[in-house]
C-alpha cells in the first residue's frame, strides 16, 4: 500500500500482520481522495482502515486540522482516540486531539493553544460547540469520517452533521463507514458524497461465519425470567450479555440476578458517565461475569471476549440485530446467540431471519453439549 515507514512500524507494533477484507478494499481508495461509503460489521478491522487512511494522509508539517473523525457515542470516540493514538506513535510531530462529552473545555482549548491538533476525534454535540466557540477550526480540513453512518444520520445527530458539514471546504473528501445502512440513510449519503466508492454487503450477506444462534419459545413475557434463570443452569460461560429494549427492564432483571447470587452489572444511558466507564472496565477485566445492557452498549463499545449473547428482548429494529450479535463472533471467534421469543414476538423473529438470509433454529435439550460452553 506504500505506506509510511513510521505508520507501518506503528501498524505492526499495534499487532497486524495482514490486512482484513474491509482494510484491504478501504485504505487505498481514502488515501487517494475518493469519497467512500463502507458496510462492514464491527470487528473486522473498519475503525483501523479508516484510522490508517487518515494517518497515511495527514502531514504533520502542515499545521492545521486535517482530519475529523466523529462518532454517536463517547464510548466509541474515547476507543479509536486510543487506537489511533497507538498506532502512530512513531510519527513525530503528530497531535491527535479527542473532543467528547464529559471532559474538560478548557483543557481541549490549553491543548489547542499549544500545539496544532492535527486528527481530532470526537463527538458531534461537543465537536458542533467547539466550532461555534472558534475553540477548533475546520476551515482546511482535508477528510471527514462518520462511523456509525445510520446513527449519525438519523434525527438524533443529523442536524449536528449538516452543520459541520456546511464548514467544512468545499473539497473535503467524506467517508462514511457503517455496519448496517438502510436505504433510507444510503438515499441521504447522495446528498453529502461525491462519486463514491461503495463497499456495500447486501443484507442478505450479513450472516456471521461462526455463529450458533437459537431461540427459546417463551409463552408471556412474564416468563422470561424464570427461562432465563433455567438457562444459565443449563450453561456456563466465561462471560455474557444480555439485551433488553428499556432501562428499566435492566436494572429489573440486574437486581433479580444479583438476588440469585450471579455477578452481575448493569449498563444504559441512565448511568454517569464514569459509573459506566467503570463498569465496562470491570467487565472487560471479568470482575463481572453478566452485563445486563440497552441497545447502548452494542453502539457504543467494542468488548472482546463475550461467548454469549441473550436477547431477553428482541431489538425493535431489526437492522439492530446484527449490532447486537457480532459482540459475540469477534475476529473469527466462535459465538452463540439465545432469544427469549414470545408469541408477540415472532413476526419479528421472522423478519430478522428474513432480513439477513439466516435460520434461527429452536434451542435443543442438549444445549450444553452443542454449545460446547465452560
Amino acid at each position: 500500500m506504500h505506506l509510511k515507514d513510521e505508520l507501518l512500524c506503528g501498524v505492526y507494533s499495534y499487532g497486524f500482520e495482514t490486512p482484513s477484507l474491509i482494510q484491504q478494499k478501504a485504505i487505498l481508495p481514502i488515501v487517494r481522495g475518493c469519497d467512500l461509503l463502507a458496510q462492514a460489521q464491527s470487528g473486522t478491522g473498519k475503525r483501523s482502515a479508516f484510522s490508517i487512511a487518515c494517518l497515511q494522509k495527514v502531514d504533520p508539517s502542515y499545521h492545521f486540522t486535517q482530519a475529523l473523525i466523529l462518532f454517536p457515542f463517547r464510548e466509541l470516540a474515547m476507543q479509536t482516540h486510543n487506537v489511533i493514538s497507538k498506532i502512530a506513535r512513531f510519527m513525530k510531530g503528530l497531535n491527535i486531539l479527542r473532543v467528547v462529552e464529559g471532559e474538560a473545555i478548557s483543557e481541549t482549548s490549553r491543548k489547542v493553544a499549544e500545539a496544532p491538533q492535527h486528527i481530532i476525534v470526537g463527538t458531534p454535540w461537543r465537536v458542533v460547540h467547539m466550532i461555534r466557540s472558534e475553540i477548533i477550526d475546520i476551515s482546511h480540513l482535508r477528510i471527514f469520517v462518520l462511523d456509525e453512518a445510520d446513527e449519525m444520520l438519523s434525527q438524533g445527530f443529523k442536524d449536528k452533521i449538516v452543520e459541520i458539514n456546511s464548514n467544512l471546504p468545499k473539497n473535503t473528501q467524506t467517508v462514511l463507514l457503517s455496519a448496517t445502512m438502510p436505504q433510507e440513510i444510503i438515499e441521504i449519503t447522495r446528498q453529502i458524497l461525491n462519486d463514491p466508492v461503495q463497499i456495500l454487503v447486501p443484507g442478505d450477506e450479513l450472516t456471521l461465519d461462526g455463529l450458533r444462534q437459537f431461540y427459546v419459545a417463551v409463552e408471556k413475557e412474564e416468563f422470561k425470567e424464570e427461562a432465563l434463570f433455567d438457562l444459565f443452569d443449563s450453561v456456563q460461560v466465561a462471560q455474557c450479555v444480555i439485551f433488553c429494549n428499556s432501562r428499566r427492564k435492566v436494572d429489573y432483571i440486574t437486581k433479580d440476578l444479583r438476588s440469585r447470587k450471579f455477578t452481575v452489572s448493569s449498563f444504559h444511558g441512565g448511568m454517569e458517565q464514569e459509573d459506566r466507564n467503570r463498569i465496562l472496565q470491570d467487565f472487560r477485566d471479568g470482575k463481572n461475569r453478566v452485563l445486563v445492557t440497552t441497545d447502548l452498549l452494542s453502539c457504543s463499545i467494542d468488548v472482546q471476549q463475550i461467548s454469549l449473547v441473550v436477547n431477553y428482548d428482541l431489538p425493535m429494529e431489526k437492522e439492530s440485530y446484527i449490532r447486537r450479535v457480532e459482540r459475540s463472533v469477534r475476529f473469527g471467534k466462535k459465538g452463540f446467540v439465545i432469544n427469549l421469543v414470545t408469541e408477540e414476538d415472532v413476526q419479528m423473529l421472522k423478519d430478522i431471519q428474513e432480513f439477513y438470509g439466516m435460520k434461527i433454529e429452536e434451542m435443543p435439550a442438549n444445549i450444553k453439549e452443542l454449545l460446547q460452553l465452560k
